[in-house]
């Protein structure tokens, strides 16, 4: 839309078919479209232009950890995008959404939180608190 390269053009190099069930993590480069069944992580370097689409009639059971994602399938798991993640009308996600931008029509359906994650900033996930674990602060006792 108005003249933006979208980063799946030409780039489908992996494709996971309607037929084929992926039962194992699948890490990829590049392109990736998948219109069948993983049953695993779906994972690409982060600091990558990779870019997945996962079709209407998909499912993956597992996270997703990928730069660009554009979803119009099912999702059991967490989608982390540490570009840009779309979400069709039909898509389901079970879990959180990790994103720096989010475009998302009319119909979809996100069961977990929306977390913003601007770019070059320290992912929320690898985040802890200084104060986890920590024994609480001694009251003194009345005597």
């Amino acid at each position: 839309m108005f003249g933006r390269r979208h980063p799946m053009d030409g780039r489908v190099k992996t494709l996971i078919d309607e037929d084929t069930r992926v039962d194992g993590d699948l890490a990829f480069s590049d392109g990736c479209r998948i219109v069948g069944t993983v049953k695993g992580n779906v994972s690409a370097d982060s600091d990558s232009n990779a870019a997945l689409q996962i079709a209407e009639d998909a499912t993956i059971e597992g996270s997703v950890n990928v730069p660009f994602v554009e979803l119009h399938g099912v999702v059991r798991g967490d989608v982390i995008a540490s570009q840009r993640v779309e979400l069709g009308p039909t898509a389901r996600v079970i879990g959180n959404v990790y994103y720096n931008l989010i475009e998302m029509k009319v119909g979809a359906e996100i069961n977990g939180k929306l977390v913003h994650q601007p770019e070059g900033k320290v992912p929320l996930l690898e985040q802890t608190s200084d104060k986890v674990g920590s024994p609480p602060s001694a009251v003194p006792a009345n005597s």
